[in-house]
């Protein structure tokens, strides 16, 4: 499905109902929107990852301007900032008055900024292996020292540039890098999974060698009021868990799990522990809230 908001035009796919029978009555369940990684990526790789949350939640995917298979525009309007407001009006678009976001990676980026700006309209916050501001660039790059190969660290320049020439060139960054990104790392099942994503150049050049130098909101995020999940992976080269720990520092109702068997790809790595802590999460609070919810009215 595709969604005319702003000036372009976001394709979104939705999975799982919105209401569902329960006997004699309806049940509207919280719909969770997920925000990918990249920038340059697509919503694919959540799935059939998230599929399971289905029994209790409905999950909007999309794709951030210029990516995937939303419509591309001029390059200097792949920022940030055009992803939170374009992520305002899908919301709005969707008609949720609050809803869960989820964001992983650059995705938790984009969903940091969207709960200091906007936090009346999350009821829930994940967010997953990412960073509160540009200090990622220089702590990833201390990492890759230690941990990198030779080869690792000479197509990571590319990145730190933001100067990928193709999309062939940024699949050949992520074939390399793969072993830092997941500790269960498979070329052959990596390979199967890359054949369904859409790569873009643009967006992540411009992102890497633009905003992303100077994004930080870390002074914000005690904006954020609803209850937060922190996902962090002990072994994360590019979003180390200091950076996790830090988010936490400063946002009044986070929680910290970190997942001492993963990468950056936590639910590559660890996908039962990834939707159970998920899953308990979200219940939990749920249940809490609901229970407010009746003192209040009694």
């Amino acid at each position: 499905m595709r969604a005319r908001i702003r000036d372009t035009e976001i394709f979104f796919d939705v999975e799982g109902v919105g209401l569902s029978a329960d006997e004699d009555r309806m049940v509207e369940r919280p719909t969770i929107l997920v925000a990918h990684g990249g920038p340059g990526g697509d919503h694919t790789g959540f799935k059939p990852a998230l599929s399971p949350l289905t029994d209790r939640f409905q999950i909007v995917y999309w794709d951030h301007r210029g990516q995937g298979r939303s419509a591309r525009g001029p390059k200097d309007t792949y920022t940030l900032e055009n992803n939170v407001e374009d992520l305002e009006a899908l919301r709005q678009y969707l008609g949720l008055d609050q809803f869960i976001l989820l964001g992983t990676s650059y995705g938790g980026m984009v969903a940091l900024s969207y709960a200091v700006r906007y936090p009346q309209h999350l009821s829930h916050l994940i967010a997953v292996v990412t960073a509160a501001s540009s200090r990622f660039l220089d702590r990833a790059r201390e990492v890759l020292a230690e941990r990198g190969t030779p080869e690792q660290r000479e197509v990571t320049e590319t990145l730190w540039a933001g100067a990928f020439e193709d999309e062939a060139e940024l699949q050949h960054y992520f074939d390399t890098l793969g072993p830092l990104y997941s500790l269960k790392h498979d070329p052959e099942k990596a390979a199967k999974r890359w054949k369904r994503s859409i790569l873009s150049v643009d967006p992540i050049n411009h992102g890497f060698g633009t905003f992303l130098r100077t994004y930080d909101v870390l002074a914000d995020l005690p904006k954020i009021t609803c209850p937060t999940l922190v996902i962090a992976g002990r072994h994360d080269w590019i979003c180390p868990p200091d950076l996790s720990e830090e988010i936490v520092g400063q946002i009044p109702q986070a929680d910290l799990r970190i997942f001492e068997q993963s990468a950056h790809s936590v639910g590559g790595d660890e996908p039962e522990l990834y939707l159970d802590t998920i899953r308990g999460f979200l219940t939990y609070n749920q249940h809490t809230r609901a229970r407010a919810l009746e003192r209040l009215r009694s």
